[in-house]
This record gives structure tokens, C-alpha cells and sequence, in this order.
């Protein structure tokens, strides 16, 4: 009954943060890493249930994505299909000893990244470097990295948008949902023919954080958003210390 509670707790958890801020995974995963499911499982299982909040968040921002190149948007969705395909294939590959060793540092990363996101975006923007703007080596990587790891993917993505040039940030957070649900898909699909989602507990969290989700629209208008970022990067750097200990 802990189990059963602690998951449906981090997918409601998951659900909110993931509509105020993003950062969902840093519940999600070690929730089903406490619970004792094997680190490669939880966290395949953890992108299985975060899965269909992507897909409803760049709905939302549709009339954004339809204003983008359609050409550029559709090489760029081939480009994360392939990214997110050799990530998933990555995580089959690995060893949960390997894994765990890994995770600690990917969230410790992820967790800096969302921490001094403007600061890491304004840097882009300021900078002397640049990319081309639907380019395929960055956002290959950065799909190879989310299909394999999905913790801050989200940041990672705006980042590289920043190094794009993009500027309008309804239209940079449309296209990270959008290319977020793609890299999950393929990833989701792989890590369900490998037979690595323990299905029970990623169906109970899905529907907790689609609930979390609509709870988390409209705490989004009650709630300071720096209080849901601290707390965000509370977790993330609570969660990273703990992975390390677990070395």
C-alpha cells in the first residue's frame, strides 16, 4: 500500500511540476528506484509515464507550432525519432550498475541546467556562438540524450533553441513539447518491445500526473513561480545526493 501511495503521490507530484516548470522526472524516477524497481527499469518506466503530458502541452501551444517552418519542423521531428531511437537503444545496452553509477551525474546536470536556465540562455544569446537553426548534429545529441535519460530534457532542448537564435518563448516552449513527445515516443516504444515498463506502476503514475496536470494548471496562477523553482531545484540536488551516495 506504501508503494502503491508513494507512486501515485510522484505522478500527481510529477503532473504538477511538469505544468508549472518541468522537472517531472526528478520525482518520478527515484520514486520507482525507492520502490525498488532496478534503476534501467524506473527509469524507462518513469518516461512511460510522464509520456502523454507532452503530447497535451504542445497542444496547447499549436497556433505557435503551426507558425514555425513546416519543412525545418518536419526534418527536425526525423532528426529526434533517430536521436531518440539510438538513446533508447543505449539504455537496453546498459547495465543497471553502469546505469546507477551514470545517473547521479545526469542529475546533478540536468538539475544546474534548469537551475541557472536564463542565466545559461542569456549567456547563449550574448555570446559570439551560434548554430544553424534546425541543425541536426545538436539537436541529434541532445535527442540521443533524452532517449536515453529523460531527466531535463526540457531544459536542454530551450538551450539549444537559445543557440538557435529563437527568441519567442511560447514558440520555443511548443516546440520543446512537440519534439519532447516524439523523442519520448519512439524511446517509450523501444523500452516496451525490450519488455523493460513495469506496466502496473507506469499506468498508475500516467493517470496520476495527468490528474497532477490539471491541478498544476491552475495552482500556476495561484503559486509563485520562483517557489516552484526553488522547490524543483531543492529535489533535483536532494535527488543527486542521494544517487551519489547509492555509488
Amino acid at each position: 500500500m506504501f508503494d502503491i501511495l508513494l507512486i501515485l503521490a510522484a505522478g500527481f507530484g510529477a503532473g504538477i511540476i511538469n505544468a508549472l516548470a518541468g522537472g517531472g522526472t526528478f520525482l518520478t524516477f527515484p520514486a520507482l528506484v525507492f520502490i525498488g524497481i532496478p534503476p534501467v527499469v524506473a527509469n524507462a518506466t518513469s518516461a512511460v509515464a510522464v509520456f502523454p503530458g507532452y503530447l497535451s502541452a504542445a497542444l496547447g501551444f499549436r497556433s505557435e507550432i503551426a507558425a514555425l517552418p513546416r519543412l525545418s519542423l518536419w526534418r527536425a521531428c526525423v532528426v529526434t525519432l533517430v536521436g531518440g531511437l539510438i538513446g533508447g537503444l543505449l539504455l537496453l545496452v546498459s547495465s543497471n550498475e553502469v546505469f546507477a553509477v551514470i545517473v547521479p551525474f545526469l542529475l546533478l546536470v540536468a538539475t544546474l541546467a534548469f537551475a541557472f536556465q536564463a542565466q545559461i540562455q542569456g549567456w547563449m544569446h550574448r555570446s559570439a556562438l551560434s548554430a544553424t537553426p534546425y541543425g541536426t548534429v545538436g539537436l541529434l545529441l541532445v535527442s540521443i540524450y533524452g532517449g536515453y535519460f529523460n531527466g531535463g530534457l526540457g531544459i536542454v532542448l530551450l538551450a539549444l533553441f537559445a543557440l538557435w537564435g529563437m527568441e519567442n518563448l511560447n514558440q520555443m516552449n511548443g516546440l520543446k513539447n512537440a519534439l519532447s513527445f516524439v523523442i519520448s515516443a519512439i524511446s517509450v516504444a523501444t523500452f516496451a518491445v525490450a519488455g523493460l515498463v513495469e506496466w502496473p506502476q507506469a499506468v498508475m503514475m500516467a493517470l496520476a500526473a495527468i490528474a497532477g496536470g490539471f491541478a498544476g494548471a491552475r495552482l500556476a496562477k495561484m503559486l509563485p513561480r520562483s517557489v516552484v523553482r526553488g522547490a524543483i531545484i531543492v529535489i533535483g540536488f536532494g535527488m543527486s545526493a542521494v544517487f551519489f551516495a547509492r555509488i
